[in-house]
Formats: C-alpha cells, sequence, structure tokens
C-alpha cells in the first residue's frame, strides 16, 4: 500500500473518532490478543453497540479500516477510492459504534507507537503476555516487550490498564504507566483474582469452571467449551473491561456464557475414528506450544498424540524455542508426536536428548503430513494439532476431522486466497 494511501486511511480514521468519539478499548501482547479481544467484544456487546477489529486487522492498515468499518481494497485502487468516498459519508451519518474493541499488532519497531497515536484517547488498554513470538524483526526481546509496554506508557490518569500479572514482564512493569492499574491473574497481587480452575469433561460436556475474586466479591464463571488457560486468560480480562464500563459481575457472567473461541484456536472438534482433535492452528510460539499440551494431557482419556509444526517470527530465539517445547511434550505424556517443518527437527534432537519414551515422526511440510497421519489414529486417541500460520497445519485438521463439509466456519485459513 503506498505511503499516500496510508496517509488518506490514517486521516480518514482520526475524523471518524474525533466525529463519534467511542468509548475505544485497545489490546495487545504477544499471544492471546485475538481471544481477548473476541471475549471483550461478546461482554461489551451484551450492553453496548460494539465494533471489534476484523478478522486479523491489527496493524496500520487494519485498524484503521476497523475504524471506518470497511474491509481492505488489496491492490485495487478503485476500489479503495470506493472505500473512502464511503468513509466521508459516513461522517455526516449518526450511526456508529459505542465500542470500539481494537487488536493492535506489532512485527517491527513502532508499530504499537504509530497505533496508539493513531487512537489518541485510549480508554481501557489491555496488555495480554510479553514473550518471544513476531521476534522476527526485534534485535532482542527487551526490544519487543519495550515496544509492547508503549500500548500503557502513553496512557493518562483517566484510562485503565487491564494487566496480566501472571507475566513477569507485565508485573515487573506495571509502573511505566500513568494509568489507573487493574492486574488480573492467578497472582495473588491481581486486583481480579482467578481460583478454583479447572476443566469439565464428562457426558459429553466440556467446559471450564473458576471463580474471580474482585473486591471483596467472588464470582464463579463457566465457559462453554473452553480447554485451558488460555481461555481463562482472555475471558478474566474481559471480565476487568466490563467492570471498568459500568457492568457488573453478574452481567459479564452471563455474557461471557455466549463466549465461543475463534477457529484454530484450542478447539476441541470430533476426529475420524471416534477421535478428538485439539485445533490450535491459528498460530504458535513456545508459550502457547507448552499450554496447548497442558491441555491435551488434561482432557485425553486414551492416547495423547501431537503434531507440532514449526514456530515462526522467533528471531534469534528460534532454535532455542524448537528445542524447548520438548520438555512439555516429555511432561504432557504424548504417546506420539509428528513434527512438521524443518525447524521441528531441532524438537526432535532434544527430544532424543530426554530419552523421549514416545514415538517420533517428522514430515517436511503438512501436506506430507496429512495421511499418514490419519492413518496412525485409532479409536479413542486425542491429538492436538498445533504450528505457526507458515506451517498451514489446518491442513491436517481438515483431513482428519469428522465432518469436513463444515471446515469453512469451523478452521482457519479456508477462504479463497489461502486455497
Amino acid at each position: 500500500m503506498s505511503n499516500t494511501l496510508k496517509t488518506i486511511l490514517r486521516a480518514l480514521a482520526k475524523l471518524t473518532l474525533a466525529r463519534y468519539q467511542p468509548r475505544v478499548v485497545a489490546i495487545t501482547g504477544s499471544v492471546g490478543k485475538t481471544s481477548t479481544k473476541e471475549a471483550i467484544a461478546t461482554v461489551l456487546g451484551s450492553k453496548y453497540s460494539t465494533r471489534a477489529s476484523f478478522d486479523n486487522y491489527n496493524n496500520e492498515i487494519g485498524v484503521p479500516l476497523t475504524i471506518i468499518g470497511e474491509q481492505t481494497g488489496g491492490r485495487n485502487i478503485v476500489l479503495w477510492a470506493i472505500i473512502f468516498i464511503k468513509a466521508i459519508f459516513k461522517l455526516i451519518a449518526n450511526d456508529y459504534p459505542k465500542v470500539l474493541v481494537l487488536e493492535l499488532g506489532t512485527d517491527r519497531p513502532g508499530d504499537i507507537s504509530y497505533l496508539v497515536r493513531l487512537l489518541g484517547k485510549i480508554d481501557v488498554a489491555v496488555l495480554t503476555d510479553i514473550g518471544i513470538s513476531h521476534l522476527e524483526f526485534f534485535a532482542h526481546p527487551e526490544s519487543l516487550a519495550k515496544e509492547k509496554l508503549s500500548l500503557i506508557k502513553k496512557l493518562t490518569q483517566e484510562s485503565v490498564a487491564v494487566l496480566n500479572f501472571d507475566n513477569p514482564k507485565i508485573l515487573e512493569a506495571k509502573s511505566v504507566t500513568n494509568a489507573k492499574i487493574l492486574g488480573y491473574g492467578f497472582d495473588y497481587q491481581a486486583s481480579l483474582l482467578i481460583s478454583d480452575f479447572h476443566i469439565i469433561n464428562s457426558e459429553g460436556s466440556i467446559g471450564a469452571n473458576f471463580k474471580v475474586h474482585y473486591k471483596g466479591n467472588v464470582v464463579p464463571f463457566f465457559l462453554p467449551n473452553a480447554l485451558g488457560k488460555p481461555a481463562i486468560y482472555a475471558a478474566v480480562a474481559a471480565v476487568g473491561v466490563g467492570s471498568q464500563l459500568d457492568m457488573n459481575m453478574v452481567q459479564i457472567s452471563e455474557a461471557l456464557k455466549n463466549y465461543q473461541s475463534a477457529p484454530g484456536r484450542l478447539r476441541l472438534l470430533d476426529g475420524i475414528k471416534h477421535t478428538k482433535i485439539i485445533d490450535d492452528t491459528y498460530n504458535a510460539a513456545p508459550d502457547s506450544v507448552k499450554a496447548a499440551l497442558d491441555v491435551l494431557n488434561n482432557i485425553a482419556i486414551g492416547r495423547k498424540l501431537a503434531a507440532i509444526g514449526d514456530m515462526a517470527e522467533l528471531g534469534v530465539k528460534s532454535d532455542w524455542g524448537h528445542r524447548e517445547i520438548a520438555g512439555k511434550i516429555v511432561e504432557a505424556g504424548v504417546n506420539l508426536v509428528f513434527l512438521v517443518g524443518p525447524k521441528t527437527k531441532l524438537t526432535a534432537n532434544e527430544l532424543k536428548k530426554k530419552s523421549f519414551g514416545g514415538k517420533i515422526i517428522m514430515f517436511e511440510n503438512s501436506d506430507m503430513a496429512r495421511l499418514p497421519i490419519q492413518n496412525a489414529l485409532i479409536e479413542g486417541d486425542t491429538i492436538l494439532v498445533k504450528g505457526s500460520q507458515s506451517a498451514r497445519m489446518e491442513k491436517i485438521v481438515k483431513e482428519i476431522m469428522a465432518d469436513p463439509e463444515h471446515a469453512p466456519e469451523l478452521l482457519v485459513r479456508q477462504g479463497e486466497k489461502w486455497a
């Protein structure tokens, strides 16, 4: 996209914000951004007219497009002209969401700072995690952490920073903001303290029970179809945001019963041969792989299988990251692991060093892995499928799911551009 088009898009977005002055919720983090965005939108949407970032519209193009309420024009200059004309006409209309829930992503230094300047006033900022994903264009993890923290550094005292206190880097850096701080997590210092978390998996029903302690009150929550802590973190961040936008805990609890994790984010699907699939194929980083392996360990009844693809955008931490997950594979008691992609050779070597008791099968790519994995499944298996976007691990899920005709609505990357 040319700088001219980007400048016009930015100007229209700023004009739209100035015209309608919606309350703005901005979310960033190394993992969990999209799930948190969806949970927050579910909660706020039960009370307010709410617009959330479309799909993965989280950059200098996607965020302004969400603000003006339009989809991308791609490489078509005529479509862009139509988008801009429509945005101008919308400035004289009187129908705009009361709340914007915006996901802010970063690939390079300065990305989040650019988006923060674009948004101007942010009512609530959410920081989900600081890890090593999207490290490719950063010199070291500290640079990435600084970039993520730029979301809360410029907040005023009138804003609220909802922070995951279970992440050590966030907990240590909470003093960088002038905003009111609302911590969430299992850490005792959290204002929104999570306790009594457990997965219910019986009689065909699955979900997560947990309690949230806040201002002397204890409120029980149930998330249908939630498989592990990532969904809990997303939900409790939404509790924090809702509490700051004049919603009470009972309203929030009821709204979260309608929360459904997005495709490719720890979804439990029926597989062929009476098996179960944990579909976590949207993206991958070491921390999210470990979390997914915990889910596999907790809910599997029969054999535990894992198909794990390359993790991209880890930069200088790539080799370390692919070795790091081996320990969790062993700890989770995986019986059979399929490693997909050249980088996972490091995982295989580390597993051998740790005297891994299961079987390791390797593939160059997901296309080569699909049929062998299908053939390896037996009744009662539970298989985790996980990898970065570039690994295209959703192809494996489509091959082994019981109802592949429902892939367009259940799986990630099913549009024409991905085919």
